[in-house]
């Protein structure tokens, strides 16, 4: 019978740090694939998909994502607060 080989699965970690050595260009895709044991086909994708994602990684702008975390604290903040209402409430009611 013919074994079955299964795929590897490399982590988004080592797909970055191998497609960002072949970005640099340092050394070619044939040496880098040989180095990591990776067919270099696959470096030559994870080149191209770390180029093609580029441009989008400074999109976001910081103080959007400031004013977010605050809307989500104040909204806590107020449940927090209805809550002890009606536990203070509840305490009043039952002791009487």
């Amino acid at each position: 019978m013919a074994e079955i080989k299964k795929r590897k699965v490399h982590s988004a970690e080592f797909k970055g740090k191998v497609g960002l050595e072949a970005v640099r260009g340092v050394k070619t895709v044939n040496e880098i694939s040989q180095q990591h044991g990776v067919h270099p086909v696959m470096v030559a994708q994870w080149k191209k998909e770390i180029t093609s994602r580029a441009g989008t990684l400074f999109e976001g702008k910081r103080g959007q994502i400031a004013e977010e975390t605050h809307e989500g604290d104040d909204r806590l903040y107020g449940e927090i607060g209805h809550l002890k209402m009606e536990l203070d409430w509840l305490k009043k009611k039952s002791c009487l």
